[in-house]
Parts: structure tokens; sequence; C-alpha cells
């Protein structure tokens, strides 16, 4: 990111995020790092912000404008604010969304995004094309499969590719914030090294989170011979890794797979003819399923 302040001489560099940002500058972030940079906006044209955002996310600070209830919840979050006390007791969980393939249009996409839920939500913009959706728990809460077609549908309305994280329910209290900077992390992982999926969890995410923390001599000692067989065998290792995340279902994984359960039965007899791992055994799934992690890591 150093690099820009030679390009943009005007620009300035952060190494955390600014205190005091200024209107007059279009601030961009690398969140892996934790590095920041301010570029005049009369130094960038709208073909260069474009550019920069498929490298660095595009940060804008909230207005002066902005409701209070979100400035209010902005100020908690981000800049360890008070917490919102009317809030105080309630159970609910952050929804996160990232949005890809070109600038959204905010008060378009907010109005469709509060479309889909039952009761009022708070609509926080992190940046151009991030933001999170603050909603309190109800009889009528949207589920995983609500989720992934509002996701459907924003894309189809929108021609953008729109991804959400979905928090886990907890109280509200002063211990929100680190909660949340946490499963932002984990969306964060998911969308530039896993993008595989519209909808993340937890439960989906951290397992590839883990693999990937893992020392290099470590990850070579896991099951090696398996990540061997996958690189001989590209199709074998789609069709275990879909058959151990649809839960050992054979005729789902070979409708997901489009192809023919006798097919899928094959490679699955074949695998565990090479390795003698028992695929219905749990440990000897998850020791698979770890391997099949490592190998996605490195291709």
């Amino acid at each position: 990111m150093k690099k820009l302040l030679s390009l943009y001489q005007n620009s300035i560099f952060f190494p955390s995020k600014p205190e005091n940002p200024s209107e007059r500058f279009i601030y961009f972030c690398n969140e892996l790092q934790d590095e920041w940079i301010g570029i005049p906006k009369t130094d960038l044209n709208e073909r260069e912000i474009n550019l920069l955002q498929t490298f660095y996310t595009l940060v804008d600070f909230p207005s002066s404008n902005l409701h209070p209830s979100v400035k209010e919840w902005h100020s908690f979050l981000f800049s360890n604010g008070p917490l919102p006390s009317h809030f105080l007791g309630n159970t609910l969980r952050i929804i996160q969304f990232h949005i890809s393939g070109g600038r959204a249009n905010q008060p378009e996409i907010e109005s469709a995004l509060k479309g889909f839920f039952t009761e009022n939500v708070l609509i926080i913009w992190e940046g151009g094309n991030r933001g999170i959706v603050v909603e309190a728990k109800n009889t009528f809460s949207l589920s995983e499969e609500d989720i992934h077609l509002m996701s459907e549908t924003l894309e189809s309305d929108f021609y953008l590719k729109v991804s959400f994280y979905i928090g886990k329910y907890c109280l509200v209290s002063e211990r929100l914030p680190s909660k949340f900077l946490q499963e932002k992390e984990y969306f964060i992982f998911a969308i530039t090294k896993l993008n595989l999926s519209k909808i993340y969890t937890f439960e989906r995410v951290f397992p590839a989170y883990l693999a990937y923390q893992l020392p290099a001599d470590l990850q070579k000692k896991v099951s090696q011979e398996i990540v061997d067989l996958f690189y001989e065998d590209h199709e074998m290792f789609s069709s275990i890794k879909v058959f151990l995340e649809n839960n050992l279902n054979a005729s789902l994984t070979a409708k997901k797979l489009y192809i023919h359960r006798n097919t899928l039965q094959y490679r699955i007899d074949k695998f565990i003819e090479k390795t003698g791992i028992d695929l219905k055994d749990f440990y000897g799934a998850f020791t698979v399923f770890l391997a099949c992690l490592l190998y996605e890591q490195q291709n």
C-alpha cells in the first residue's frame, strides 16, 4: 500500500484507522495488514477508484446526516463508543454483507435489504461496498435459506454479487464489538481466501480458517497421501468434498455435482480402496475433510 504514496504524492498513509478523516480524501484499507491510505478526491477519477477497489477496500466514513441510531451503533461497533442503552439486554445478530462486481447504489441496496425483513433493522455501511444489518431476534428472523434467496434476488436485480456472513445471536453488552470484530475477521478471510459461496457462517468458515493457520510443516504432515491422491484425480477431490459437505448423502451429492449416483459411488469406493479410510467414521471423515481444505488452499 505504501507504493501508492509514490503514485499519489498528496496522499497520506496511516498505520491504523484514521481518527479524524477528512471529507476531502477517499480512504482505502488493506484489511489483512490494517493499513490505510487517504488520497485527495481531486487526484482520482472514476476509473482509478474502480481499479483501486480491486486491490483494497474503499471505506466511507459516516457523514453527519446519518440517523442518530445508526451513528450511535457505528460509534459503538467501530470507535469504542458507548453501548446503545435502549438495546441493553436485547438479543440480536449482525449479518455482514459484501458487494462485488461494481459500485453499489447504497440507497437502493438498503431499501431492497429492508424489504426482506419482517421487522425494522439497522443497516450500517462500513464502506462503499460493505455493511452490516443489525437484526433483533424475533419469531420471523430470516433463515439461512431465506438469506441465500435474498442474495440471489439482489444479484438478479442489481447485477452485483452479494455475499453474506450470518453472525450468531447474542445479548447486547460491552463484549459485542469484540465479538463482531472476530466475525468480521472470519468474513474477510472467507471472501478473500475462499470466495466459493454466497452465504457464510462460523461453522462453514472456521474449519478452513483453522487449516489456513496451520504451520507449513504441520500442513505437510496432515494426510499428505490424501492430498497427493487429489492431485492425481481432481474429480475425486470434488466428489469427496461435496459428499462430506452434504452429510454423506449420495443422492444429494450426485445431484449437486450433475453426475450419476453410480459414478459418485465408483469414486467413493476408489478413494476408500486407495486410502483405507472409512468416510462413515467420524474421525475418518474429519481427517479427509481437513485434507480437502488443505488441498484447496494449495490450488
